[in-house]
Order: structure tokens, then C-alpha cells, then sequence
């Protein structure tokens, strides 16, 4: 059963994106497509995101382009914690990690946010297996998420020097990612 859908425009260049997450028995599965301009060049890449029923993630897939270059990846979580792309095991740096983040959408976002399940006035260290933009290699990063309220999180990228106050729907998804993604159309 699909549980929401989500329609994002790109702030820092031309571009959408549009997710949606379903319910499954055995857990959770996003997908999604964004389409934008980066470095000058065209860039079209679907995604689907495979999570257990406490959000951990099992596999993801991106397929489509970067100007001519094509792009398809599958990246899969193994049961002893190693991170696999296209058959290749991933550097230890993202070894133990629960959580995938594609670093050209606001879709994973989602994902931590369901698992970590913070109470308004928590915080927490959320480090995921990130795949870097436009490089696609996978690297860790370092994330930090505090609840000031329902629908809203101080969120530092230290890596990226970012730090923003993060706006989500009822279901999570991230509404106003500051300066990167803004919400156009929610159902």
C-alpha cells in the first residue's frame, strides 16, 4: 500500500524529484526518480530503496544517467554489516552501518529518520553509508539529527559544513531541506 508520495523541486539548480514509500509484508520499499541539472550536464536516475520492517536497509538500485555517462548501481547490506556495490565489497568505513543515503535525493533522509524514531528533545549521531554525487563511490558520513518538534529536526552535515533546520511530513519525508529541496506537492 503506497503510503505517501512527495514531489520535491531542487533549490540549488533545475530539478525535481518524486518518491513515494509503500508498506510491504516484510517491510518497507521507496522509489523514485530525480531529474535535474548538475555541473552544466543533464541527469535522470531512478531509485529503489528495500528496508526491513524497522528501517533497516537491505538494497538499493540508481539506474538512468549523467550527461552521456549511463548509471546503474546495485548496492546491497549483507547480514554481517558490509555494504556490496556491483558485486564489490565497500570500503570498511561503511562497514556496520544500517542506513543508506543517496546523495543526489532527500528520499533517504526518510529512511534515518523512521529508524532513529526520536522523541521531540532527543538528538543523535546517525552515520550512514553514503553514495557521493556525481562520483558514485560510497563513503561514510556523519550526521547529527535533534527533534525540536514534530516536524522539525536541527540536522548537521559537518562534512558539507551544513547545518539547517529540517521541516518533514506527518510520515517523515523531509518538506524544506534548506538551500537544496522544498516541497511541491505531498499526498
Amino acid at each position: 500500500m503506497l503510503e505517501q508520495s512527495i514531489l520535491w523541486r531542487k533549490l540549488d539548480s533545475p530539478g525535481h524529484d518524486a518518491c513515494g514509500v509503500w508498506a510491504c509484508d516484510n517491510g518497507w520499499h521507496l522509489a523514485g526518480a530525480a531529474v535535474f541539472c548538475s555541473e552544466g550536464q543533464p541527469c535522470k536516475l531512478e531509485y529503489k530503496i528495500d528496508c526491513d520492517l524497522n528501517w533497516h536497509t537491505r538494497s538499493a538500485s540508481v539506474m538512468g544517467w549523467f550527461g552521456t555517462s549511463p548509471v546503474k548501481l546495485e548496492i546491497s547490506a549483507t547480514p554481517a554489516g558490509f555494504w556490496i556495490m556491483n558485486g564489490e565489497d565497500q570500503s570498511k568505513e561503511v562497514a556496520g552501518l544500517v542506513d543508506v543515503d543517496l546523495g543526489f535525493t532527500p528520499a533517504t533522509n526518510l529512511i534515518h529518520l523512521r529508524r532513529i524514531a526520536l522523541e521531540i528533545g532527543q538528538e543523535i549521531e546517525a552515520p550512514v553509508a553514503y553514495l557521493n554525487f556525481p562520483a558514485f563511490t560510497m563513503g561514510r558520513l556523519q550526521q547529527f539529527y535533534r527533534r525540536t518538534a514534530l516536524d522539525k529536526y536541527d540536522y548537521r552535515a559537518p562534512a558539507f559544513d551544513y547545518a539547517a533546520v529540517l521541516q518533514v511530513s506527518d510520515f517523515g519525508f523531509v518538506t524544506d531541506y534548506p538551500g537544496l529541496w522544498k516541497l511541491e506537492a505531498l499526498k
